[in-house]
């Protein structure tokens, strides 16, 4: 008998703690979680330490960016090795969310399941084709794995992480509509939601784009600027509440989607400024596929932010986007001619690491 066999006899479940891109969560084989959701959900709190807004007797790290999950299991998808269900565990709520990917911990996926044997290793990097199966899209993640073995280490840098590691990129395809079924859940391309202009906005995930000045805002603000402001957070729940209606996502009081982006002209070096909100509080950054969607967003004629992409490169399809803590550089190709827009590719670099390989034990 291993230990993990024992382990898990005895109450415990193998996991794996990984850093993925700015998030951090919980990786499991969906074959070692309970397969009725109900059962899964339940060990899953009691793993994360929720509901505490500490998480003082789990895993959890007292934020939404540390207390996810991803559960990966071969793919029987044509077109796919793996499927990836992310589930966003709530801090202070007994609330577990499968309504959106994260593009964050989709970064550590296909190491954790080239560790555990689900894909076999290339030489010198490995292409590990992903499904979503919150959205059941497609992604592709490539990294590098010389002499056939998972290397974290390595010199890209991403804003929100300290030091460097490896590089993973990530190649997404098919993302549109992943929550609502259409890019532009509305119809339009701009709606007016409680007396704020708005784009809403689904290529990965169903985002509500607004002007930093609608709010008062610079969208230079810092992250505990914007923390501090309950007005300001209050008014950006009730937007988001009513546009996930319009959305045709229903009630969202509970739940962690839309996301809410401000953007507003950059001011450091960038071509975008983003002030995120997941989907009350501030993000520390801007999540993976929530900045896809937001410079999708902007890259329609018409919407909300478009004005200021006058002065990006015409043709290009990379861009700098600013964020409270840094930059994060993604690439999006719209072709907003097609009715409706089509998106034709999208994509970015990240990084991930392996922080911890063993058996975690629930709370009781």
């Amino acid at each position: 008998m291993t230990a993990a066999t024992a382990a898990t006899a005895d109450g415990g479940v193998p996991c794996m703690l990984m850093r993925g891109g700015t998030s951090k969560g919980a990786y499991f084989l969906a074959g070692d979680l309970p397969s009725d959701p109900a059962e899964r959900d339940d060990l899953l709190l009691r793993v994360m330490g929720t509901p505490d807004p500490r998480q003082i007797d789990g895993l959890g790290g007292a934020t939404s960016l540390t207390s996810k999950v991803a559960v990966v299991s071969r793919s029987t998808s044509p077109g796919a090795d793996v499927d990836y269900l992310f589930l966003q565990v709530g801090v202070d709520e007994a609330v577990v969310s499968d309504r959106q990917n994260c593009g964050n911990l989709l970064a550590g996926v296909g190491q954790f399941a080239v560790e555990r044997g689900l894909v076999p290793a290339g030489d010198p990097e490995t292409v590990v084709r992903v499904r979503m199966v919150n959205s059941g899209s497609v992604a592709r993640t490539r990294f590098p794995t010389p002499g056939g073995a998972v290397r974290y280490a390595g010199g890209t840098a991403i804003a929100g992480v300290p030091g460097t590691a490896a590089p993973v990129v990530l190649e997404f395809a098919d993302t549109v509509g992943s929550a609502t079924g259409r890019l532009l859940p509305t119809g339009s391309v701009r709606d007016v939601v409680d007396g704020i202009p708005v784009t809403c906005v689904d290529n990965g995930m169903p985002v509500v784009v607004a002007a930093a000045a609608s709010f008062g805002l610079s969208g230079h603000e810092s992250h505990d600027a914007l923390a501090a402001d309950r007005r300001l957070l209050e008014r950006v729940d009730r937007l988001r509440i009513r546009a996930g209606a319009l959305m045709g996502l229903g009630d969202v009081t509970s739940s962690s989607v839309p996301k809410t982006t401000l953007v507003a002209e950059p001011g450091d070096g960038g071509m975008l400024a983003t002030r995120t909100f997941i989907p009350v509080n501030p993000h520390t950054a801007i999540g993976v596929l929530g900045a896809i969607s937001a410079v999708t967003a902007v890259r329609l004629p018409g919407a909300v932010g478009h004005d200021l992409t006058a002065s990006w490169p015409a043709g290009g399809t990379r861009v700098d986007v600013e964020h409270p803590t840094g930059h994060l550089v993604i690439e999006v190709d719209v072709d907003p001619a097609a009715e409706p827009p089509a998106v034709r590719r999208s994509g970015v670099v990240r990084t991930a690491r392996k922080l911890f390989d063993g058996t975690a034990f629930p709370r009781g």
